[in-house]
């Protein structure tokens, strides 16, 4: 049996990790927001009807995608990033304030959020990049021009005000520097540098810092700043091993605000239990298993970059997100991808898989071309080494019986 090229299985497991999440999801935004839409709108269907809405743009997106040569983004990395930094300019001076967040255009039942094109649009300029330059090997080679584009996005993220997105970013960025084999102590140095800023911005803003104090001690105002982080630890406690059951959980009624966004992990653990909360994060460790695997064995160097940024910028704002539910991170409000409520962080993380998908494909197809290229040449050279050999056999034997031949003796010697 011929075996396998790497990548059939890699694809097939982000095929079914990304369809049972996406899946997952609307099951747990309906378990969610069906009793308050219910309240609000007269109809709980509300929610499911706008992300099945999204989810099902997303998975058209995702067929294109993995249909579209990726080779392609490389030429197309200067439009895109060009386009979603005029929209994040434009969403803070033309879009009205959102819970006093300039961060979404509003066309209609439509909600676009530039941040999240704008995560896409930097990890492919980025992996273009540094593809075709020398790896970087000190902080100014770092910093221009990578360090300052992205530098650019960061601020502008951050005065919509979104830390949450701009740490994605930074996340998103180091896993691609990773694999571009950058020297270990520029990496740390980078990390050190961000962090100083990151704190800067967190003191700066009150609600920013009155959030991050909660996060150290959130019992010590449970019913003010810390309230989140209270009832999410104790909504996914209540849960147990088995769970409340499905829709049963009551910490989306009134004590858990925005629980179909960045705090739908705690319904999860509170309905579903240990069972279900552990399923969650095993897919997403499939999910990185196969991103990661398809990053390693790329032979092109911008596939190789692009595969590992996008499952960084999968993995990472899941593991951000989960690690703030539980009370071991603060909270940042980044949804948990494809299970979370919100149509542009569902689209852009959709188009993303298929992306990846076509990387897999792509690789596939140069591993078996370069395999029938060496089965040719092993084909080739036997032949050319028997009629060699057997050249070299006929001149030997002209030889030995030239050499057995008796010599006539002269007369008269």
């Amino acid at each position: 049996m011929t075996p396998r090229p790497p990548g059939h299985l890699e694809q097939r497991l982000l095929v079914l990790v990304t369809l049972g999440l996406v899946a997952f999801g609307l099951v747990m935004v309906f378990s969610a927001t069906s009793a308050s839409a219910a309240l609000g709108a007269g109809d709980p269907m509300t929610f499911l009807a706008k992300q099945g809405a999204y989810a099902v743009g997303g998975l058209v997106l995702l067929t294109l995608a993995s249909w579209f040569d990726y080779h392609r983004l490389r030429a197309l990395a200067p439009i895109l990033l060009m386009g979603t930094l005029g929209l994040c300019v434009a969403v803070l001076v033309v879009a009205p304030p959102i819970n006093g967040a300039h961060r979404w255009f509003v066309i209609g039942p439509i909600s676009v959020q530039p941040s999240e094109l704008a995560k896409f649009a930097v990890c492919v300029w980025a992996c273009a990049l540094l593809a075709r330059r020398p790896t970087p090997r000190t902080m100014g080679e770092l910093l221009k021009p990578l360090g300052l584009v992205v530098g650019l996005f960061a601020a502008l993220i951050l005065l919509q005000p979104d830390l949450g997105t701009t740490i994605s970013l930074g996340v998103m960025v180091a896993g691609i520097l990773l694999v571009s084999e950058v020297p270990l102590r520029l990496l740390g140095l980078a990390a050190s540098i961000s962090l100083v800023l990151g704190a800067a911005a967190i003191y700066v803003e009150p609600y920013r810092r009155a959030r991050f104090l909660s996060f150290l001690d959130p019992w010590h105002d449970p019913q003010g700043t810390g309230f989140q982080t209270v009832q999410a630890i104790i909504g996914m406690g209540s849960g147990g091993i088995m769970g409340e059951g499905l829709g049963h959980g009551v910490s989306k009624v009134s004590y858990l605000p925005e629980a179909h966004t960045d705090m739908i992990f705690a319904i999860v653990g509170e309905e579903l239990g240990l069972i279900g909360s552990t399923l969650v994060v095993v897919a997403f460790g499939v999910f990185a298993w196969a991103g990661f695997r398809i990053a390693l064995h790329c032979r092109d160097p911008f596939g190789k970059r692009l595969a590992a940024g996008l499952t960084t910028l999968v993995c990472g704002q899941a593991v951000i997100n989960l690690c703030a539910v539980l009370g071991i991170a603060p909270l940042t409000g980044i949804p948990l991808p494809f299970v979370s409520y919100g149509g542009s962080s569902l689209v852009v993380l959709l188009a993303s898989v298929g992306v990846l998908l076509n990387i897999a494909v792509n690789d596939r197809v140069v591993e078996a071309r370069s395999r029938d290229r060496s089965g040719r040449n092993r084909r080739s050279h036997p032949a050319r080494a028997r009629s060699g050999g057997g050249a070299a056999r006929a001149r030997s034997d002209r030889d030995v019986r030239r050499q057995s031949r008796p010599r006539r003796v002269a007369a008269g010697s």
